[in-house]
């Protein structure tokens, strides 16, 4: 009767051990889905075995100590709790002091989270009491939206993940020049909502400037759940915590000219059927502006959805074509210019950065209050076409900055890959001129030129090589 004692408690011991575990591995699962650092390391402990995981493994030796003489259920309960550790321990490992991966749908790594309330409470200081959040604000229209609105006086406080889509040290020195008139930027992933919740009641935000997003049309093909993470879940995330507000801010958010598709009616207009997406980045902002409508319609969140148009100016983006001509010509490497199935070539909107952010910034002056009123009204969703209207074909953009660079191209024509591109893009902005104020000033030769003046200052000498010698993924 001792013996089969023994045994039973031997039994339900290794049955406890191994429930204990399996709860640990599945709250880190949940804690790696929501891109959660602390959540991870609650979870599994600190990166070098600390809190949590020292307690687990205090646990585990006086488990095996009741398990006594027997020795069949010591080697059965020894390999349980073994394989399950051995499990949360390789798990806890990827959640390192100063890098993580967002979720099990993202493919980069994300820097450790950064935020303090005084530097939250310091940043959206602000004497006319309007303070905005924006989202991507280490990325190229992100930073520079954020450093207009700070310098007419609001508040202003920085979301991003950081994450190494294109190298890092553009993305910070963008952060740097953000902090010299301080704005603070949050290092966290969007779909992080403690993170989210706690900047928009901290800091009281009135208006959101969504611009964070998983960029890029043809490496979405090579990572599609990057954009589903980031676009999608990122944006309900975002929206969920925005209408469980005392006060809903008002939310203005990048979408893209790419949503127009495979639609041969020129230019495009905003009352356009865009239900034709070419790629899956379109995609995903199509089902933005989708989403918007709906949390419009049900909380009454003063939304306006912008589309960008080929957005290109100083502290841009590595993977952009522009970018990596320029890269391409001052090394002596050919450039490839992609050719239409029809062999004709592609046009693109080109419209310079200030021209955007004035664009942005007016969308945001001109936006109703979120709420519904008393008598079920509701402020409209808003959708604006931001381009230049003058559309040029590649080869003609490379000339531009040819003579910009003083510098010739090698050209090298090819067949337009199959990854989602569209032939051309050719904005209408007439709502955009009658609602915004919109009017967009600064031609594709003078754009180029304060390009070429920024990157061959920033690039002086050989430095940041990281980003004159990155390849587009």
């Amino acid at each position: 009767a001792r013996a089969r004692d023994d045994a039973g408690r031997s039994r339900r011991a290794t049955r406890r051990c191994a429930r204990r575990e399996t709860r640990r591995a599945t709250r880190v699962d949940r804690a790696r889905a929501m891109g959660s650092r602390d959540g991870a390391r609650f979870a599994y402990g600190r990166a070098r075995g600390e809190g949590p995981r020292e307690k687990s493994g205090g646990n585990f030796a006086s488990t095996m100590r009741r398990l006594g003489r027997h020795s069949c259920s010591v080697l059965i309960g020894f390999v349980i709790c073994a394989s399950l550790w051995a499990r949360s321990s390789a798990r806890g490992t990827s959640y390192g002091e100063e890098v993580l991966k967002a979720g099990p749908l993202s493919a980069f790594s994300i820097t450790a989270r950064k935020m303090t309330t005084r530097a939250l409470v310091k940043s959206c200081a602000s004497a006319s009491g309007e303070v905005y959040l924006v989202t991507g604000a280490a990325g190229f229209v992100g930073s520079n939206v954020a450093t207009a609105l700070k310098r007419r006086g609001a508040g202003v406080v920085g979301l991003d993940n950081v994450n190494d889509y294109y190298p890092r040290g553009l993305k910070r020195s963008r952060m740097g020049k953000l902090s010299e008139i301080g704005v603070h930027v949050v290092e966290a992933d969007l779909n992080d909502a403690v993170t989210v919740r706690k900047i928009l009641e901290t800091c009281e935000v009135t208006t959101v400037v969504h611009l964070a997003a998983q960029a890029g049309v043809r490496y979405a093909v090579k990572n599609p759940g990057a954009y589903v993470h980031s676009n999608v879940a990122g944006f309900v995330t975002l929206m969920e915590e925005i209408v469980h507000m005392k006060r809903m801010p008002k939310v203005i958010f990048a979408s893209s000219s790419s949503v127009y598709g495979l639609n041969t009616k020129v230019p495009f207009s905003e009352t356009d059927v865009t239900d034709s997406p070419a790629s899956l980045y379109a995609a995903t902002k199509k089902a933005d502006e989708l989403l918007a409508h709906t949390y419009n319609h049900i909380h009454g969140v003063a939304l306006t959805a912008l589309r960008f148009f080929t957005v290109y100016g100083p502290y841009g983006r590595p993977d952009m074509a522009y970018f990596s001509f320029a890269n391409n010509i001052m090394q002596d490497k050919p450039i490839k210019i992609f050719k239409g199935p029809d062999g004709g070539e592609l046009a693109r909107d080109f419209t310079y950065i200030d021209d955007v952010v004035r664009g942005t910034i007016a969308a945001c002056d001109t936006s109703e209050k979120s709420g519904k009123n008393s008598d079920g009204s509701k402020p409209p969703f808003r959708v604006y076409n931001l381009g230049n209207t003058k559309p040029v074909t590649v080869s003609d953009f490379v000339s531009s900055l040819e003579k910009a660079l003083g510098k010739t191209a090698k050209r090298n024509y090819v067949p337009m890959p199959k990854t989602g591109d569209v032939p051309f893009t050719h904005a209408d902005i007439s709502a955009a001129k009658r609602d915004l104020g919109y009017n967009p000033t600064v031609g594709l030769d003078e754009g180029l030129q304060n390009f070429v003046r920024w990157y061959t200052k920033y690039y002086e000498n050989g430095a940041h090589r990281e980003d004159t010698h990155y390849v587009p993924m």
